[in-house]
């Protein structure tokens, strides 16, 4: 049974027209908003994940469930679809389950709080923000096990519930899910920030609401909707031709052994609607790394995707949600069947970026990016130390973003561009580490007119023994470069024990023993190139040579030589440049991917020290 929504006085709100003015102000303080929500999570969260990277998403939705303003698109129609039960005045939801809320939340770690907001007894918004919790029970720290088989080993899955329920805080409640966490002080302070920022957007839109009158404020929230709508219609229109187009990226393994796994998206257009299917994607893996792509997220994700690249002045809303069908097959990687383990999605929700860029690039190469950070990729660690107290970091890694048609992608970037750094002082204040080596990898972005920006290596030696966990991927397959840019380097991880050897380790596995004065080296992956190599200022690349982004034998994919005192010798770059461009044997590809998957798989023990992985059977 659907919710059921109570006001004490319903009425259907009027329309008002809406000067420009007007819809500017409430536009902009629907902006900045969101911004106050950030900034009261920072300010009052704990855990390093939120704190200090800002692992986490607040959303305004208008009385009918449909963002104004946000990220991931509204939830919320799913959520009134599941839920049986009463939404009124005063009441604060949390949930954490994605198959709940149709994967609008895609992980058990990622708590949303939804407030409803009302005024003289008409509901008249919703505020909401979810934010990444480091650890929520199960059989490993982080609650994120790469191995797990189900959601049940991964920690407790909370459905739609009240902690405020007319205003009373349900304490028994908050206490029993806490209760399940290695670290509950850490879990209670961000639950409580979450609320906290969702009070200040709920206070917020009140304030307008009584500025300019309930009316008028929803009138204004209509108009910005419609005025999405409109604009990525003719946006849509021009970019998407009625003549399908295909890309397909991959996985490259699942921690269990197999891959990689395939994700395949058409595109085409009908009339005014865009058909995005993903038919000829892999069924689910018997591990973690399904990812429930809910269709609404999707289609954020497709218009924020078109509007940064063709018209970024665009406010993201779900006004344009009518003029996209997505089509996911049940039983896929990204419509896993219940209870299908989903902690290890992060790989899966971010290679969409990469799918995205390839569809929509195809028709216009001019706007086309090359594969860029597509992931998340996490470090556990965890133990006890000397004085016995429980230690547990989850962080995240950053890498290269793609070369892309107006320049370098910058070096060492997260995916999400809200991410934020944790800063070496407080890693090495909370926790039993030495940062040894913090800096980019040279060479690892791939080379083009536009170089792809370059991975990091991060140097962790450990000073108590414990247990490390790694999520990462594109070590297998590599960051594809684009109208003829080089792929990007891979993804390696390499462990050098106390007494000096190394060995190169997986790039997902779980609970690896440690000991004091191991190393962990945490390389991530660099951005693919753009545009021909021998096209690039010789010039820049001996700059980038000074500053430590590109190495002497590395400039030679560019066609540069470098003389003894380290700049360019010109008779030697005119000769090998010359050279390389009479070995080439036709065309620049669109698309360098590196090899086949065939190619990668007879290749890979060589090169990356890691034996391929095998053909997923099902």
């Amino acid at each position: 049974m659907p919710a059921r929504i109570i006001e004490t006085t319903p009425a259907a709100y009027a329309a008002r027209e809406i000067d420009p003015v007007t819809l500017e102000v409430i536009e902009n303080a629907l902006r900045n908003t969101r911004i106050e929500m950030d900034a009261t999570l920072v300010r009052t969260a704990m855990s390093p994940g939120i704190r200090e990277q800002g692992d986490a998403f607040p959303m305004i939705a208008d009385h009918e469930g449909r963002m104004i303003v946000g990220q991931f698109g509204s939830f919320i129609d799913g959520f009134l679809k599941g839920y049986d039960g009463t939404v009124e005045e005063g009441d604060v939801f949390l949930l954490s389950d994605p198959y709940s809320v149709e994967g609008a939340i895609s992980h058990s770690n990622d708590w949303m709080v939804l407030m409803p907001v009302y005024r003289d007894g008409r509901l008249l918004a919703y505020t909401s923000m979810f934010g990444h919790q480091s650890d929520i029970g199960g059989k490993v720290p982080g609650s994120m096990p790469i191995d797990a088989h189900s959601i049940f080993e991964e920690g407790v899955r909370i459905p739609p519930v009240k902690i405020y329920r007319k205003g009373e805080y349900n304490d028994d409640l908050v206490k029993l899910v806490l209760h399940q966490s290695r670290k509950p002080d850490w879990c209670a302070a961000d639950l409580n920030a979450l609320i906290a920022s969702c009070r200040v957007a709920s206070r917020r839109i009140l304030e307008m609401a009584t500025r300019f009158g309930v009316d008028t404020y929803v009138s204004a929230t209509n108009e910005l909707l419609a005025r999405n709508y409109r604009a990525m219609k003719h946006l849509l229109s021009s970019a998407v031709s009625e003549e399908k187009v295909g890309f397909t990226d991959y996985i490259c393994d699942d921690g269990m052994g197999f891959g990689p796994y395939r994700i395949e998206c058409t595109m085409w257009r009908e009339g005014d609607k865009v058909i995005l299917d993903f038919q000829g994607t892999d069924p689910q893996s018997p591990a973690s790394i399904n990812f429930y792509l809910n269709e609404n997220m999707f289609k954020m994700f497709f218009g924020i995707y078109m509007i940064m690249v063709f018209d970024p002045q665009i406010l993201f809303n779900d006004g344009f949600y009518d003029l996209i069908e997505v089509r996911i097959p049940q039983g896929s990687l990204l419509k896993p069947n219940y209870p299908a383990a989903l902690s290890g999605r992060t790989h899966a929700l971010g290679r969409i970026f990469d799918i995205l860029g390839g569809l929509l690039g195809q028709k216009t190469p001019e706007f086309l990016n090359a594969a860029g950070f597509s992931s998340s990729p996490h470090l556990f660690y965890a133990g006890t130390d000397k004085a016995g107290e429980w230690f547990q970091l989850f962080q995240i890694g950053f890498g290269g973003i793609p070369g892309r048609p107006l320049g370098d992608g910058p070096d060492g970037h997260s995916l999400w561009p809200g991410f934020t750094n944790v800063p070496n002082e407080f890693l090495e204040r909370y926790f039993p580490l030495v940062i040894e080596r913090y800096e980019t990898e040279p060479d690892s972005g791939g080379a083009g007119l536009h170089r792809g920006g370059n991975g990091i290596r991060m140097s962790y030696r450990f000073l108590e023994p414990g247990t490390i966990a790694i999520h990462d991927d594109r070590w297998f397959t590599k960051p594809w470069g684009v109208n003829g840019g080089d792929p990007g380097g891979r993804a390696r991880k390499i462990l050098e024990k106390a007494d000096g050897t190394q060995v190169i380790v997986a790039n997902k596995l779980e609970q690896l023993a440690v000991e004091a004065d191991d190393i962990l080296h945490f390389i991530t992956w660099g951005g693919g190139g753009w545009g021909d190599p021998l096209e690039r200022d010789p010039a820049l690349v001996a700059k980038e040579i000074g500053q430590g982004l590109v190495t002497v034998e590395g400039a030679r994919a560019y066609g540069v030589v470098i003389d003894g005192a380290g700049g360019v010798d010109a008779d030697g770059t005119q000769a090998l440049r010359a050279e390389m461009t009479a070995a080439r044997t036709g065309p620049l590809p669109t698309f360098n991917h590196g090899g086949t998957i065939e190619d990668l798989r007879a290749s890979c023990l060589a090169e990356t020290g890691l034996d391929a992985p095998r053909q997923p059977k099902w």
